[in-house]
């Protein structure tokens, strides 16, 4: 496609799957109009501000054994960790004082009456010590109605499940075919969260191997016919304690894989104009720029790390994953100049919902 033509479509007020295919194969000048034009949009819709999300990455005890990850079950290289009552409090505590607005907990998914039991106290006492004020969203897998009832009357309000990839056909060649993995089961629990009263969030991986761009210009369309409220995307990034690390060589190059992702964030910052869109850490593990890159290409979330340092480099779900070894201090003063040489403003002590949402809600 021309850049002429390019141009044209920008313009247009609906997109459709093979308008998707031509903005995710723009070219290199093609794709600087694609990134005008999102900025643009965001700026109109979302404005310029970033909205905090405290990481707490609670544990990396999981039981699901999903081919691509690095803390899938049967990876015996990992020591496996679960977070204090007080760690995750401290955590907290140090979002509230710094005035990060919102917390993510984000854990490998278990559905235990314990664990459903602690993540509800834990979000109770979160609640308690920030008297109300912390924004909460959790990121915990599949799980039934009642916990997800559960936790949302305990205060979350916010959930992240991410499809992965849209297409059932690609989505069994990257999970184990058992009851536990099962595509049917994700979409059913998008659509609890969304009964429960949730402001629900999805996502996929970008680069993987078998995957099309026709593929990832579906992944744009499952986001908006299921009216997704917040979308975290990235890169593909191989992890070698997985299986599907033997498919590395038939990947395409690290940075094309980095440029698909932020072309990915614009064109759908062009056709859900206002939910909300993170700049993932897969971003920068493959450009040291590239959350400030995501951010200017219309992503408004992003996501400081306040796990402690020392349990970091166990919650590795891929290789050459960046900031590992920041304490929280140390990592809120890096997205700060970060957020800042991308032209952004920080909305401090702000939940920064989804626009989207709110929308529908009225």
């Amino acid at each position: 496609m021309s850049t002429t033509s390019i141009q044209q479509l920008l313009k247009q007020e609906t997109l459709g799957k093979s308008d998707l295919v031509a903005l995710l194969s723009a070219d290199e000048t093609q794709r600087k109009l694609l990134f005008e034009r999102s900025a643009a949009v965001k700026q109109e819709y979302v404005g310029n501000k970033i909205y905090y999300r405290g990481l707490i990455e609670f544990s990396n005890l999981c039981g699901k054994n999903c081919l691509y990850c690095g803390i899938r079950a049967g990876n015996r290289n990992i020591r496996r960790y679960e977070l204090t009552e007080e760690e995750v409090l401290a955590a907290a505590r140090y979002a509230w004082e710094n005035r990060f607005g919102s917390l993510v907990i984000q854990a490998g998914e278990r559905s235990g009456a314990g664990f459903v039991k602690r993540i509800e106290l834990l979000v109770r006492q979160i609640k308690a010590l920030s008297k109300g004020e912390l924004g909460i969203t959790l990121s915990l897998g599949e799980q039934s109605e009642d916990t997800y009832r559960r936790w949302f009357d305990a205060g979350a309000h916010r959930y992240l499940l991410r499809i992965e990839v849209s297409n059932p056909e690609l989505y069994h060649k990257y999970h184990p075919a058992t009851r536990r993995h099962d595509y049917q089961a994700r979409l059913n629990a998008l659509y609890l969260l969304r009964k429960v009263g949730y402001q629900v969030g999805s996502g996929v991986m970008i680069g993987l191997p078998f995957q099309t761009v026709d593929d990832l210009a579906d992944d744009l369309l499952f986001f908006r016919e299921h009216d997704i409220d917040m979308v975290g995307m990235g890169p593909y990034i191989e992890h070698e304690n997985t299986p599907m690390y033997r498919y590395k060589d038939q990947l395409l190059p690290r940075t094309e894989r980095f440029y698909l992702s932020l072309k990915m964030v614009a064109t759908l910052r062009i056709l859900m104009k206002d939910i909300n869109i993170a700049a993932t850490t897969a971003m920068q593990a493959i450009d040291p720029m590239g959350r400030e890159k995501s951010i200017r290409a219309g992503a408004n979330i992003i996501m400081p790390n306040l796990t402690p340092s020392s349990y970091r480099e166990d919650y590795l779900l891929y290789e050459d994953k960046p900031c590992t070894d920041e304490d929280a201090e140390e990592c809120k003063r890096c997205l700060e100049a970060r957020i800042h040489m991308a032209g952004g403003q920080i909305g401090y002590g702000e939940w920064g919902d989804s626009r989207h949402f709110a929308s529908r809600k009225k």
